[in-house]
């Protein structure tokens, strides 16, 4: 018995040693100085002033050597961008993988620079620096450098100091009148609007001391001249301030298709005009399906696809799936495309013309605004009672204000509105303290 029990005791020692021995064979010793094997190398020497035209160009190329880790890595690499004045807590993070090198198009660094705060046509000075990582573990972060960036600012200034006033627009002023924007004809003007029935004029600075209307509907500009009679519709009005006259013409450009209304059954939807980029855009939930643009719900002029991002008035389906989307068509040169998003917010409760059931009053993307963080809702009447805003018509996620602090908090308490007409922006830049203004 006692052979037996020295045998066993001696086979677990030697099995003890066997695993001991194998432990410290697998284990790796990390190069406790591979943080300076590595550094960030930017090719380009700035400063670097970025152009629109060159959106589609390289701007900056950067590259670094594989760090030494000591024992044979898969590293994951993330390039952070911040301004020089900032900390890295709102860095810009680019993930790369596990590759060496990263380079960046005009349109990805001017993006970057503006969503930083960057200041557009403004030389700005950029800190950048590389992580690299084993798994979570970060063992490498390198020293900044500093590249000096000029971004540009897509963000077109189109307005005029003219607008469209009347019972079929804006209750002879009771909101801001309805704008006309510039053209490429100097003199010439233009308003996409959607009247009711009712009288129009245009008016300057949205008072009337200087104002047009049309003695004789004969399409002349008269000064001070008889008040226009429009039927309900969306429209086209150019004005001339060349040879003082005017035109009204029917003009929508919608959605059709299977994938929104079964190709017509209910209206299509509508794009409004974005003076801010000179294009039409819309948000809108499509289905699994296909397609197409049309101009006035009609199929006298149709679109389908063409060459890629491109529209063809000869084109097949667009063949779309189900999601949330923002989507922008230039009829300057028929591009198009179609950028998915998972947010549509609105406006919901007693206060609001629909009710608590909805459907939402939508927000629309701020498009003056070079990021895409801020959502408006422009003059909405609101009865008194109680209200909220929400995420794609659903309760899932809705934002109210607990201690009326402009802060939105997620579920949070209802808001309170008295009898009137408001605008209201949603700001999620800081995605942590979202916020909301009423005016």
């Amino acid at each position: 018995m006692k052979k037996i029990i020295n045998s066993l005791f001696a086979l677990i020692i030697v099995s003890i040693g066997f695993t001991s021995c194998e432990d410290i064979n697998d284990r790796v010793i990390i190069n406790p100085d591979v943080a300076a094997t590595t550094e960030l190398i930017i090719q380009e020497t700035t400063p670097i002033v970025l152009l629109e035209e060159n959106q589609d160009e390289i701007a900056l190329n950067t590259n670094w050597t594989a760090p030494d880790f000591g024992f044979d890595a898969v590293p994951t690499y993330k390039i952070l961008i911040d301004l020089a004045t900032g900390d890295f807590s709102s860095a810009e993070t680019i993930e790369i993988g596990d590759k060496l090198e990263k380079s960046f198009t005009t349109l990805e660094l001017n993006s970057i620079a503006l969503a930083l705060g960057a200041e557009a046509d403004v030389a700005s000075d950029l800190s950048i620096k590389l992580q690299g990582f084993i798994g979570n573990q970060l063992l490498i972060n390198t020293n900044l450098q500093t590249i000096n960036i000029t971004p540009y600012s897509s963000i077109l200034d189109l307005s005029t100091t003219w607008g469209i006033i009347g019972s079929a627009a804006n209750d002879w002023g009771a909101t801001p009148d309805l704008p006309f924007f510039t053209t490429s004809t100097a003199g010439v003007l233009v308003a996409y609007v959607t009247l009711i029935d009712g009288e129009i004029k245009f008016r300057e600075n949205n008072e009337w001391t200087n104002d047009f209307g049309d003695n004789g509907a004969d399409g002349t500009l008269d000064t001070g001249g008889s008040n226009i009679a429009v039927e309900a519709g969306a429209y086209k009005i150019t004005m001339n301030l060349n040879s003082n006259t005017y035109k009204i013409e029917d003009f929508s450009l919608g959605i059709v298709g299977s994938s929104y209304n079964n190709w017509g059954e209910t209206p299509d939807f509508a794009l409004t005009y974005d003076s801010y980029s000179d294009q039409f855009r819309g948000i809108v939930k499509l289905l699994d399906g296909e397609m197409k643009f049309r101009m006035n719900n009609d199929w006298a002029t149709g679109y389908g696809a063409g060459a890629a991002g491109f529209l063809d008035a000869s084109g097949p389906n667009i063949a779309t799936t189900v999601g949330r989307y923002i989507v922008t068509v230039n009829l300057n040169d028929l591009s198009y495309s179609l950028e998915p998003i998972e947010d549509i917010w609105g406006l919901v409760g007693e206060a609001t013309p629909n009710g608590w059931d909805g459907p939402d009053v939508l927000f629309t993307r701020d498009w003056s605004q070079p990021n895409d963080d801020i959502w408006i809702l422009n003059n909405v009447a609101l009865k008194a009672g109680e209200y909220k805003f929400r995420s794609n018509g659903a309760w899932a996620l809705n934002y109210g204000d607990d201690n009326a602090d402009g802060i939105l908090d997620n579920g949070g308490a209802n808001l309170v509105a008295t009898a009137g007409t408001y605008s209201f922006i949603l700001n999620f830049t800081d995605p942590e303290n979202p916020t909301y203004t009423i005016n």
